[in-house]
């Protein structure tokens, strides 16, 4: 393919030029010829690339399909029922909850019913009408040691941090918290102008990285906590100590990113690099978390203060339980995040294959702190592909008191899942900090649209628990959704995920299949290794 591109180029140059002899018009030709054969041979003398090197100019197209895949593939390819992690018809009806459009379905369901995995809700013969219920029901978050507890909302904005949104994203989702009369959660990049100046309730997340609340040497600076989390915006504080994307991984922020403005948000040294390393610092073993927990209460005059984490090794979340009734101390809230949660960037072997996926990681933390006996104390908070009313519904009866979503906030935003979330070129103007397309999302029509899309959920979710003859979340369990796990066998969660009884692991003997984990915690410590000694 060299030769005949050398071939080739010499050949339309000399044809060009004779023809051009008699044709003056023909010399326009060589705009056109010189470029490619310019670009030709740069292709020829490099050698990072072999596919360009062996194919000039051809060699490219490669790189222009690759680019186009995606785009031809969404909008040419794929069904309603294709297309990953949102399918077209779970983006249709956030778009046209958002939009405030019929959300209906014609012609029956595009779903496959008889596919293991369909999930169904077992609804009621006698079903309540919809002025029986609740259509904005609201949980309480904060035990007996909270002094602020707050109202909230079943469905919320989930954590996604100025950074990896732009700040008119983070004014719109706040915006449309402020209208809806939902929390809007900071995610770990700090809480920013773009968080509090539209007004809406801020669930400020503390991660590893302490940004907004830390010394310079990266610990964790108690005054600086006490400033922002008693700032009257900010109803409750999370401390996270894993996501579901990317578990245990950390991160860097690089020197490049670190503008004045993110210097002074996240409370870090203009221009240089930022660690925000797997681990906290502030705490190293159950005990000391749950002292930072009454700690960060106190500082906060009372407000709630919980964590979030994706489920790993199930005998350390069990090793704080035990650290919480040796201790008497309680978080207000744990958000439950799972394997299938998003990022704007993980990396792959993370994102795929490390963390408890969500409905799974529900039902353990639920039957955990129930076994111990302390539920009581503590609200659950589902976090993971949350996007529909049939979301909500599910998560709550495996034991979640209310839910948070990301993704799906996004796309009532207008994000369309181009995939370049980690680009800087969301062409949405959604995540990216490019103020030339950030510019392009209007904060005032997008903070509507996602005020309407979540009370739409709120409101398709009610409706479901009426048709269960149900009226208030607290009533779901377990037996009210179906799960086909096979071509002729359908379980309800309860027979997927038997309830433990109340405080049945205080004392032996165990619940079985749970003997191994409950020896292995530790309430002093993380390290389940030492059991194995």
């Amino acid at each position: 393919m060299k030769s005949n591109f050398i071939i080739l180029s010499v050949l339309f140059t000399v044809l060009t030029a004779v023809i051009g002899f008699f044709y003056n018009w023909v010399w326009l030709l060589f705009i056109v010829i010189i470029p490619i054969i310019v670009i030709g041979v740069i292709d020829l003398v490099q050698t990072k690339h072999s596919l360009r090197h062996n194919f000039p100019v051809l060699g490219r197209m490669r790189w222009m399909a690759e680019w186009m895949r995606p785009k031809v593939y969404q909008y040419f390819v794929e069904s309603d029922t294709d297309g990953a992690p949102y399918n077209r018809l779970s983006r249709n009806v956030i778009y046209q909850r958002a939009k405030k459009e019929t959300d209906s379905t014609p012609f029956g369901t595009q779903l496959n019913v008889y596919e293991t995995g369909y999930e169904w809700l077992n609804h009621s013969i006698a079903p309540l009408h919809h002025d029986q219920v609740d259509t904005n029901p609201r949980v309480l978050v904060g035990n007996e040691d909270c002094k602020q507890p707050y109202l909230a909302s079943i469905f919320n904005v989930s954590a996604m941090s100025f950074g990896s949104l732009s700040k008119n994203a983070i004014m719109a989702l706040n915006g449309g918290a402020k209208l809806g009369g939902f929390a809007h959660n900071t995610g770990e990049g700090g809480l920013s102008p773009y968080h509090l100046e539209p007004g809406g309730d801020v669930i400020w997340q503390i991660g590893t990285g302490y940004f907004g609340c830390r010394n310079n040497d990266g610990s964790f600076n108690y005054d600086a906590f006490k400033e922002r989390s008693n700032l009257p915006n900010v109803k409750m504080i999370e401390i996270k100590l894993s996501q579901g994307a990317k578990p245990g991984h950390g991160g860097i922020l690089p020197a490049s990113k670190v503008t004045d403005e993110i210097a002074k948000i996240r409370l870090v040294e203009k221009g240089k690099d930022v660690l925000s390393p797997p681990y906290h610092t502030a705490f190293s073993n159950p005990l000391e978390l749950v002292a930072f927990i009454k700690k960060l209460r106190e500082l906060s005059n009372g407000k709630p203060i919980g964590f979030k984490l994706c489920i790993g090794q199930k005998s350390q979340f069990i090793s704080i339980c035990k650290a919480m009734v040796k201790t008497q101390v309680f978080p207000d809230f744990i958000t439950v995040d799972g394997g299938e949660g998003g990022t704007g960037a993980a990396p792959v072997e993370f994102s795929n294959s490390v963390g408890m996926p969500l409905r799974d990681a529900l039902a353990f933390v639920y039957d955990t702190l129930n076994g111990y006996g302390i539920k009581k104390h503590i609200k659950i908070i589902a976090s993971g592909k949350v996007h529909t009313g049939f979301d909500l519904v599910k998560n709550i009866s495996l034991g979640a008191d209310m839910c948070n979503g990301a993704r799906a906030m996004m796309l009532a935003l207008g994000c369309i899942q181009a995939l370049e979330c980690n680009t800087n070129k969301c062409p949405t103007g959604v995540a990216t900090q490019d103020e030339k397309l950030s510019k392009g999302l209007n904060v005032d029509d997008k903070k509507v649209r996602v005020s309407n899309y979540q009370k739409e959920t709120v409101k398709a979710a009610v409706e479901l628990m009426a048709a269960a003859g149900i009226n208030h979340p607290d009533r779901l369990h377990r037996s009210h959704i179906y799960k086909r796990v096979s071509a002729n066998q359908i379980q309800t969660y309860a027979e997927m995920y038997p309830y433990l009884l109340k405080g049945s692991l205080l004392d032996a003997p165990f619940p079985k299949g749970w003997e191994l984990d409950v020896m292995q915690s530790n309430e002093e410590t993380f390290d389940t290794a030492l059991k194995y000694a």
